[in-house]
């Protein structure tokens, strides 16, 4: 069987934008079958809209699942962990400028609550994904360090803090990402 890997953007993101086609291509070429879906609603997105629809898209999880989630897209891919019936495993995920609770900066009017209606349960998160990568940028004005902590501290994630990345945008120039790349690799080495 061939592994899969599901690309999530985050909040008005988009399949096409920053790194997301890159990292897609880079996949492939190591034959890999690659989902990057246009997430619903994207400008107004809830969990109740998108976690169904990330599983639709999975359909049946297995080991040979990835999953590399962009800012929002890393709490859709948790929250879409935590559904999975006892027994059900992937094989690993990589989160880039996630966050695993509600946003706290100046401005937000908790556009994204509905993710963070209920506490997230970090054990059964674990029991259906042993191996996590959380990627944070330095200087991100949105997502800031200490997210990084908190996988760290609450799913063993491995920490890659890189410099100067800003949010990992498109807007931010962002059109290659190595680390998401060699991170994904480097957990399907691990199984």
């Amino acid at each position: 069987m061939k592994k899969r890997a599901f690309l999530i953007h985050g909040w008005d993101g988009n399949p096409q934008e920053g790194w997301r086609p890159w990292l897609k291509n880079e996949l492939v070429k190591r034959d890999f079958e690659v989902f990057v879906p246009a997430m619903p609603d994207a400008a107004s997105p809830t969990m109740e809209k998108w976690v169904p629809y990330l599983a639709n898209i999975v359909k049946k999880p297995d080991s040979l699942c990835y999953f590399v989630g962009h800012s929002l897209g890393c709490i859709t891919i948790l929250r879409y962990l935590e559904t999975l019936s006892q027994g059900e495993e992937v094989g690993g995920a990589v989160l880039v400028a996630g966050f695993g609770h509600d946003l706290e900066y100046d401005g937000y009017k908790e556009e994204l609550s509905s993710f963070f209606k209920t506490p997230v349960d970090w054990e059964k998160i674990k029991s259906h994904c042993k191996k996590f990568v959380a990627i944070h940028s330095d200087n991100d004005p949105w997502v800031p360090v200490k997210h990084n902590r908190l996988f760290v501290e609450k799913l063993q994630a491995k920490s890659v803090i890189e410099h100067n990345m800003g949010h990992f945008s498109g807007s931010d120039n962002i059109n290659e990402l190595p680390i998401a790349l060699e991170s994904t690799l480097e957990l399907c080495n691990d199984n």
